[in-house]
C-alpha cells in the first residue's frame, strides 16, 4: 500500500488547485467525484446538503484512495474532511489529477 502524493497540509504545493477549491469547494469536490467515477454533478449538488456533503466527501475519499491504493480507513477519511475539510478535498484533488512532487520537473 502507498502513500498519499501530499500531506494533508501540503495545499500550496499546487496554488492553483488551492485557490480554486477555496473559492469554488462544490466544483473541486464534482472534480474529485468525477476522477473515482462518480457523477460530477450529482456530488457539487450534495456538497451543500447537510449531512450528505460528509457522507459523500467519505465515500470519495475511500474510492480514491482505494483507487491509489493508499493506506488508510474510513474513520480516517471521516476525521480528516471533519477537522480539515479544505486541506483534504485539496490533498484529494492533487492525488487525482496527479500532482505529485516531481510534477514540476519538466524533461
Amino acid at each position: 500500500m502507498g502513500e498519499w502524493m501530499h500531506g494533508l497540509c501540503g495545499c500550496f504545493d499546487n496554488i492553483g488547485i488551492c485557490i480554486v477549491a477555496y473559492f469554488v469547494p462544490c466544483y473541486t469536490f464534482g472534480k474529485n467525484a468525477e476522477a473515482v467515477g462518480d457523477s460530477c454533478l450529482l456530488c457539487g449538488i450534495a456538497y451543500f446538503v447537510p449531512f450528505l456533503n460528509i457522507f459523500a466527501a467519505v465515500s470519495i475519499r475511500g474510492k480514491l484512495r482505494n483507487q491509489k491504493g493508499i493506506d488508510g480507513s474510513c474513520l480516517g477519511d471521516f476525521f480528516s474532511i471533519i477537522c480539515c475539510p479544505l486541506c483534504s478535498l485539496v490533498q484529494e484533488a492533487q492525488e487525482s489529477q496527479g500532482f505529485g512532487p516531481m510534477s514540476m520537473v519538466r524533461e
